[in-house]
């Protein structure tokens, strides 16, 4: 029965990732949008570890060779529900999107080795802005309007393998693809039309991780992991054209579109530096977990997109510090439905190498932090199989040099199927 409900939800999923929209934060302006973090509802619950931790029934999205320890066959399906406020310093608005965070199977191979394969969100862009300048007697005597839509999704491969009872190794193929539309409407006072930038474009690319993680059992009943990743340097490519045309805009609204002024194509791309990530974690299985991680990447450049044109953004080195870990009172308890769920909680810290200049200047940037508490819930079903659920609480932002601030709760959620497969029965 698992197989067939596995079957029907992916089909379903992936026709959904194609679709969704998810994104209504003003910082999907800038680069490929706004970067999804690709963790598991269990990982997320935990501030975002996964270097070092591995299960033998959990996806692991952080580190391919944590497969190595995959015992059952597990299906991964995840969904958020995101709580924005944006607040500038005289003004906010609040707004709610939902999304597909990820689609999953992992199979284990034998004893010593296992793989996983799943569809991700990468980034999505949502956003509409506007800049008005005004005349010495406060009238407006120019707008600019900023929107855009779109996202890129990532398919990827995992495999990890037990070199030795101690050592694990893995890597991870990805694939991303999407596409993004950004336009840029300008209106001045007295002037019957408006011009218009457009800009379409198709990113495709491909990426490549390596991973290792050593386990060392301790005396009472103790392990110790360590784990390290490293995602080698790519470049997303981007192509497509761009549309510069004037316009009048009806009673409704709505853009009549006048001459066209020029068109031109787009063939660029984004180069994404070596990212490495290291962690640290102790705990009795089934019992507790505490896990450290740190994630260090250095800036990464666009070339021949939009948002660059006006110079308001630049990327310094990213970098990330995350704690947390799980609890469970007793995985066999039969009195108490309460003993055998999964507590979690996690703290992240993170710079997201993202300097915005708010002033107009091109000269006074500032770092976007993000900052996020997060608790979960483990709940069993029957067998082997349980219903995850993940909460954060974060601040990304500031409201200082003209920016903006971003107030979220995250609300996630996810079924996590395990089952027996190609195991060879026993008795007919």
């Amino acid at each position: 029965m698992i197989r067939k409900i596995v079957v029907i939800v992916l089909l379903f999923a992936s026709a959904s990732f194609m679709a969704q929209r998810s994104n209504s934060s003003p910082y999907s302006y800038f680069g490929v949008g706004e970067e999804f973090n690709t963790n598991t509802v269990i990982q997320n619950s935990m501030g975002g570890i996964g270097v070092a931790f591995n299960h033998y029934k959990y996806l692991n999205f952080t580190n391919p060779a944590a497969y190595a320890n995959l015992r059952y066959t597990t299906y991964g399906f995840g969904v958020l529900n995101n709580d924005l406020t944006v607040k500038t310093s005289t003004t906010s608005q609040n707004s709610t999107s939902t999304s597909i965070t990820y689609v999953a199977l992992a199979v284990p191979i034998g004893q010593k080795a296992g793989f996983s394969i799943g569809l991700q969100p990468f980034s999505s862009v949502g956003y509409s802005l506007n800049n008005a300048v005004l005349n010495t007697d406060g009238s407006t005597s120019e707008i600019t309007l900023y929107s855009g839509n779109g996202g890129i999704n990532k398919i990827y491969g995992s495999f990890g393998i037990k070199l030795f009872k101690e050592l694990s190794l893995g890597v991870e193929a990805d694939f991303s693809f999407g596409s993004v539309e950004n336009s840029i409407i300008n209106q001045r006072d007295n002037v019957s039309l408006a011009t218009k930038y457009n800009e379409e474009t198709d990113i495709r690319g491909g990426a490549l991780k390596l991973g290792a993680q050593y386990k060392k059992e301790l005396k009472n009943n103790l392990v110790l992991d360590l784990g390290a990743t490293v995602k080698l340097a790519h470049d997303l490519n981007v192509t497509g054209k761009d549309y510069l045309y004037s316009l009048t805009f009806s009673s409704g609204g709505g853009e009549s579109p006048r001459d066209t002024l020029s068109i031109s194509n787009i063939n660029g791309s984004y180069t994404i530096p070596i990212k490495s990530t290291f962690g640290a974690g102790i705990g009795k299985l089934d019992k507790w977990y505490a896990g450290v991680e740190y994630e260090n990447q250095d800036a990464f450049t666009t070339n021949g997109l939009l948002a660059n044109t006006n110079n308001a953004y630049k990327y310094g080195n990213s970098n990330r510090f995350s704690v947390g870990g799980y609890y469970l009172p007793k995985i066999n308890s039969i009195s108490s439905y309460w003993s055998r769920v999964t507590y979690r909680a996690g703290l992240r810290f993170e710079n997201t190498g993202l300097l915005v200049d708010g002033t107009g200047t091109n000269t006074d940037f500032t770092e976007i932090k993000d900052f996020g508490i997060s608790f979960g819930l483990g709940l069993p079903l029957k067998r082997l199989s349980t219903v995850n659920a993940g909460f954060e609480f974060g601040k990304r932002g500031t409201t200082a040099n003209n920016l903006i601030q971003e107030n979220y709760f995250n609300f996630r959620l996810s079924l996590s199927l395990s089952d027996t497969w190609f195991v060879k029965r026993r008795i007919d």
